[in-house]
């Protein structure tokens, strides 16, 4: 029997890495007209700016496997949350544009750095039958935390000149929190017998975790553990045949989960509701709109991943795409502009029940122990690298083509998904990790 009030405590606790990455990501939002007022800054500079944070995310996830694996899972989590705090607190009192960047950069490391570190943690202390609904936590936190943060930015908009300062400086208090929640987590089980080889520290955390297990069921466990890293250690490197399946899984998962369009829709959203002549309502629409239906929809998607299964919500997923997508591009071509709003809600559900809901939860349990944190970072940095291209790209691409091929693309990628999903995607319900690795063939 499984230890389910500590598993929860701890999957939460890692978790709200992804709450400061939500909120880290939107609260400059309320900031940027601001700041590029105060400092004067051309065009070009604004875009650097702004886009700081993700260029460190890219660079964060990149790295993030290293500290994950050398120092351990535990200790990569509290240096997150000091990243986190210094970035904030630096971001608030910067006085010039270049120590601003310096300090959104950091926030942005810290980001990508825990998109490698909290799902591969909670997946790894985790049963099977609850392992989707607990790792998947740290996607709900990060709908969350984007939700908080619109509604902070609002809250403190009133608060005169250097109402921007307030709203980057505020995330101090969630980083503080969240760094000494990291203090009463244990370390990951499967990285102290695989990596440390501490065989009688994973075993004390394993009875942590199943306080009714006999001693002859934890060594088996442990067994488990030893011999599944044996299998993998003894063939040489992460880039080899043999890891082909995880690797390529990880890959376009990331990839589809950007192809969809979903950065691009959310970040501009105000601009997609004003080409169909919404006007001013637009911001409000998107930022409270857009969040709540997201945070539900989120919260749906959890409910189901570990009933229905990680493939059943990617063919729910890609569905709900496919058609509001091609909604989209339809009401576009044929001035239809209605329905524009009811399609973009449509999206993002369909975004939160299928891609937002499986992706971390797919990349933290197809790697073997060994590889795990490199899979997990090799995922997370495709993500980010696309998310950063499509940012960038996005507004060049509306202005360039009517808005109504923009939305047949990113449909037409979804359609690519829906086979990729059909012919590759396997199903990892309720299988141990080490049962995963065997169904994949990892040698």
């Amino acid at each position: 029997m499984h230890n389910h009030n500590k598993l929860f405590l701890w999957s939460v606790v890692s978790a709200l890495a992804g709450f400061l990455f939500g909120f880290d990501t939107v609260v400059i939002s309320g900031a940027e007209k601001t700041i590029q007022s105060l400092w004067g800054l051309s065009p070009g500079m604004h875009g650097l700016a702004m886009s700081a944070a993700l260029w460190g995310t890219v660079l964060g996830s990149l790295v993030g496997s290293w500290p994950t694996d050398r120092f351990g899972r535990k200790k990569t989590l509290l240096c997150i949350g000091v990243l986190f705090f210094v970035g904030s607190l630096w971001s608030a009192f910067a006085s010039e544009v270049y120590g601003f960047m310096v300090a959104r950069f950091l926030g942005g490391i810290a980001i990508g750095v825990s998109t490698v570190a909290a799902p591969l943690y909670i997946s790894e202390i985790s049963p099977p039958e609850s392992r989707g609904r607990l790792t998947g936590m740290f996607q709900f936190n990060i709908v969350f935390g984007i939700l908080v943060a619109f509604v902070s930015n609002s809250l403190l908009a009133g608060m005169g000149d250097n109402s921007w300062r307030w709203m980057l400086g505020i995330m101090v208090v969630p980083s503080i929190i969240y760094t000494s929640a990291c203090f009463f987590i244990p370390e990951s089980p499967r990285w102290l017998i695989s990596r440390k080889g501490d065989r009688a520290g994973g075993i004390a955390v394993l009875k942590l975790i199943t306080p009714n297990a006999t001693a002859a069921e934890l060594e088996a466990s442990a067994d488990a553990m030893t011999s599944a890293g044996k299998e993998v250690a003894s063939a040489k490197g992460f880039w080899r045949m043999g890891m082909r399946t995880p690797i390529l899984i990880a890959i376009l998962v990331a990839f589809f989960n950007q192809a969809s369009g979903i950065n691009a829709i959310l970040y501009f959203a105000p601009r997609i509701f004003e080409l169909t002549g919404l006007g001013q309502k637009a911001a409000l629409l998107q930022s409270v709109g857009i969040g709540v239906t997201n945070l539900i929809f989120t919260f749906v998607g959890l409910w189901l991943i570990d009933r229905l299964g990680r493939r059943t919500l990617l063919y729910i997923g890609s569905f709900g795409y496919i058609a509001s997508l091609g909604l989209c591009a339809w009401a576009f071509f044929t001035e239809h502009f209605a329905i524009v709003p009811a399609c973009i809600f449509a999206f993002i559900a369909a975004h939160a029940i299928g891609q937002g809901a499986v992706i971390w939860v797919l990349i933290s349990e197809i790697f073997p122990d060994k590889y795990r944190a490199k899979g997990q970072s090799l995922g997370s940095f495709t993500h980010w690298i696309f998310a950063a291209l499509l940012t960038t790209f996005f507004p060049k691409m509306v202005t360039a083509f009517p808005a109504g091929y923009v939305f047949l693309f990113f449909c037409s990628m979804m359609v690519l998904q829906l086979i990729w999903v059909k012919l590759m995607v396997p199903e990892t319900k309720g299988r141990s990790l080490e049962e995963i690795q065997h169904d994949l063939g990892v040698s």
